[in-house]
């Protein structure tokens, strides 16, 4: 059954399929459509096309790679070809619009619902202090008064790096007009999610955005922005807006204050750390850098759990009242592990399997020291050898450098990169995990071994020398 066009306002969904006429059906809560080609929107412009699968090399402005296929719409744009706006055939009132985006490296689109209100999409990697003109911020230039870009910026910085899948929520009520034609009440972008991270809540937009499709109406079609640069869409699926959610109401989740931690400078904070589907780690630690980047470390493991940008950490679970000992990252989180597995193992071959514990590596946590700047490096035993693995945020705060040093050499000795559904190299020595992040091997590396796992794929490096090497994410 194919999509063609859609209709939905504060009531209905109406939508055409196939050859076979009008249909017309009464959206529920969990009613929902979802655009995956073309054939949703009004002529689309040369720039666009239709993949199965897109990479960017982050190094490269304005790249996206694409393979042949369906489910995932493209916007390529060079000195040649400028690009052009998508607009939906059809028209849209209150919704909840969920979609998944990607940036080329420096480039720059955004979600004009009804066309007019602006969501803006921007390669914002690193961005310490974000503004309205950056990812998820909302734009208002309607009104000459205020500075140039005003408008509201993004809570905190939940981007990813270019050519990474980002996912963003939007909650969206239209504006009201009486029978006149008057306008009664604005439009409000009641949510937007970034990443999982809330970072504009009842924001009341009092006009239209510069560059706004047409008058504000009741009505108007999605716009994705398309004259700015390279970028790719997928999983769009737009819902009818509760009408609880109207004028910002049930975006309350009562209960006691937050008890947040910040890091103003570079902070360490023990706790147990959940990871994963519903796993615990209970020897392990949150870093975090005044840099807005952090991660948490398993010490049984000695393995990164995730990493993420943004702000530091909810203690309100383990602080307040008798807590449950587990703290949880503020920002927009990549996770880095499906299972808390040994970082290094002996093998007797290349293709031996992982073991899952350390169980025979006489593995013994020797904790942590601190360097001058109050980073951690973490110390253990295994394998007769002592190692010593130092993580810091680099780059500005867009990665983590990791380094690993044996005090003495140890035969058929391996370090597990990655373990992911999917393993891409992007160019010689950058390896895309999973599609959410980047691992990048300094010069002089060995070359590491992609090979075949129980659950998907594992990126393994053999440990006949120190290691260093950079997450992307």
């Amino acid at each position: 059954m194919n999509l063609n066009y859609l209709k939905f306002g504060t009531i209905g969904l109406f939508w055409l399929v196939g050859t076979s006429g009008i249909y017309a059906q009464q959206l529920t809560d969990k009613s929902e459509i979802q655009l995956n080609d073309l054939s949703a929107f009004n002529n689309p412009g040369k720039s666009w096309t239709v993949a199965e699968k897109v990479l960017s090399d982050p190094k490269k402005v304005n790249q996206l790679i694409l393979s042949k296929g369906t489910g995932i719409l493209v916007n390529s744009t060079s000195n040649k070809e400028k690009g052009a706006d998508l607009l939906t055939k059809e028209l849209h009132g209150n919704i909840i619009l969920e979609l998944d985006y990607m940036m080329a490296n420096h480039s720059n689109s955004g979600i004009y619902l009804q066309g007019n209100y602006e969501v803006q999409l921007l390669d914002s990697w690193g961005v310490l202090h974000p503004t309205s003109g950056d990812n998820g911020g909302i734009y208002e230039r309607w009104d000459d008064s205020k500075p140039n870009g005003s408008g509201y910026a993004p809570r905190q910085n939940a981007s990813k790096a270019p050519g990474l899948w980002q996912r963003i929520k939007i909650a969206f009520q239209a504006p009201q007009f009486d029978a006149s034609g008057n306008k009664v009440a604005n439009a409000r972008m009641l949510s937007v999610e970034l990443n999982g991270v809330l970072v504009q809540e009842n924001v009341e937009l009092f006009g239209a955005t510069a560059g706004a499709l047409d008058k504000e109406k009741t009505l108007g079609p999605l716009r994705l922005q398309g004259d700015h640069g390279s970028v790719a869409f997928k999983n769009i699926k737009i819902s009818k807006l509760p009408e609880d959610r109207l004028n910002g109401r049930n975006r309350n989740n009562g209960g006691d204050d937050p008890i947040y931690v910040d890091a103003p400078t570079n902070t360490n904070i023990r706790s147990f750390i959940h990871y994963g589907a519903n796993k615990i780690a209970v020897h392990a630690i949150s870093v975090g850098s005044p840099l807005k980047t952090h991660y948490a470390y398993d010490m049984d493991n000695g393995i990164i759990l995730h990493a993420w940008h943004g702000e530091f950490l909810d203690a309100t679970p383990m602080w307040h009242g008798r807590g449950n000992a587990t703290s949880r990252a503020r920002g927009a989180v990549t996770s880095f592990v499906k299972n808390a597995v040994p970082t290094i193992a002996q093998l007797a071959n290349a293709q031996a399997t992982w073991p899952a514990d350390t169980a025979n590596a006489s593995f013994k946590s020797k904790g942590y020291t601190l360097d001058a700047e109050d980073r951690p490096q973490f110390k253990y035993q295994m394998y007769g050898t002592g190692v010593t693995d130092i993580i810091q945020v680099t780059n500005n705060g867009k990665s983590l450098s990791r380094s690993i040093t044996l005090d003495k050499p140890v035969n058929n000795l391996y370090h597990l990169l990655a373990n992911a559904n999917t393993i891409d190299e992007i160019s010689k020595g950058l390896y895309l995990i999973d599609g959410s992040y980047y691992l990048e091997l300094a010069k002089g590396a060995s070359k590491p071994i992609i090979r075949d796992a129980k659950e998907g794929k594992e990126l393994i490096i053999l440990l006949d020398k120190p290691l260093n090497y950079s997450i992307l994410f």
